[in-house]
């Protein structure tokens, strides 16, 4: 098993104003793949920057790339993205670093 970490990203807009019932499914739904095996350090963020189109970000951590992948495999991540992402993002930018200690 491989000893370093991985931070996985993703910004994106959705298709729905900021603030409605579909926005706050969504965030909803998000913050529910925080309970995945696996995932550390989840965080859902919002964009305060004029600089790029995105308006919102999820970032989480694995301790591994099996564990990352795992993750991709798993159905409750699978079921998020067939049920909500694929419905509600219109773009998005998913940014997968190895973590530089």
């Amino acid at each position: 098993m491989n000893t370093f970490k991985i931070r996985h990203s993703v910004v994106f807009s959705l298709k729905h104003k900021k603030g409605s019932s579909e926005e706050k499914a969504f965030l909803d739904a998000a913050r529910k793949l925080s309970a995945i095996q696996g995932v550390h350090h989840f965080e859902c963020l919002l964009q305060v920057s004029r600089k790029n189109n995105f308006d919102y970000g999820l970032s989480m951590e694995f301790d591994s790339q099996e564990a990352y992948d795992a993750y991709n495999r798993d159905p409750a991540h699978e079921a998020f993205v067939k049920t909500f992402w694929v419905q509600n993002v219109k773009e998005f930018l998913e940014l997968d670093f190895e973590i530089m200690r």
